[in-house]
């Protein structure tokens, strides 16, 4: 039977193409024992404002030269997740279905005020919604399935192995450094998401943005939301 793998890092509230990767695949795994890397996705994301883009960032304690694993990173404010809340709200709450999405998405923030690592934060967030976005693919934590030989590519095939998969679907950026010809020697095919062809919907605060965290497509759509996750050429 053929089954279709991703593997990931964990993100702060995603952009709709990571959740459309993790609804076009028979299991997800997040890929959280490898390096924490700063000033990316990993802890912050951008919502809309009327000013312009905004980032939201979870403030991590910094190890100095420690090479912490994703896993291993702490939240370093106790009240991070209020202020979040308070300003997603502030420019939310104008949004057409705000009134829809408010209560599911505040209660995220609440359950993640009392989490202490970012990777449990996010999968936390990347748990509840893609519930929202009706989404049940099983989610998995890298650590979970063991770990095989060192190497990039041999742990990805060790992690799709571990899981009985037949195919790894793969964001557009890897294929400048997958090994093919090892994945077919483990069985595997490799194939490639696109991100093009996203429908635009109705949006806040001037010209259309695609790169922006789901919950802008969740307030401004509500229970809508996974059409817009439908790719068209």
């Amino acid at each position: 039977m053929q089954k279709k793998v991703a593997v990931v890092q964990s993100n702060y509230i995603p952009w709709k193409g990571y959740f459309d990767l993790i609804r076009s695949v028979d299991a997800f795994v997040l890929y959280d024992d490898v390096q924490y890397t700063r000033r990316d996705w990993r802890n912050r994301n951008k919502i809309k404002t009327a000013q312009g883009e905004l980032w939201l960032s979870i403030p991590v304690k910094n190890r100095g030269r420690y090479e912490q694993l994703i896993n291993e990173v702490e939240v370093s404010e106790a009240d991070w997740a209020a202020k979040h809340w308070k300003t997603i709200e502030m420019n939310y709450r104008r949004a057409a279905c705000f009134d829809q999405m408010e209560l599911p998405v505040r209660t995220l923030y609440e359950q993640a005020s009392e989490v202490a690592r970012l990777s449990s934060i996010n999968q936390l967030f990347i748990t509840g919604l893609c519930a929202l976005l009706g989404i049940d693919t099983p989610l998995y934590r890298s650590e979970e399935l063991g770990r095989s030989s060192e190497g990039k590519n041999q742990r990805l095939i060790h992690l799709c192995q571990a899981l009985g998969a037949t195919e790894y679907l793969s964001g557009p950026a890897a294929s400048s450094y997958l090994d093919e010809a090892a994945f077919a020697a483990g069985g595997l095919e490799v194939s490639y998401m696109s991100y093009a062809g996203y429908p635009e919907y109705p949006q806040l605060f001037g010209g259309f943005e695609h790169a922006v965290s789901v919950l802008d497509l969740l307030f401004n759509t509500g229970s809508e939301a996974s059409n817009f996750l439908e790719r068209h050429p």
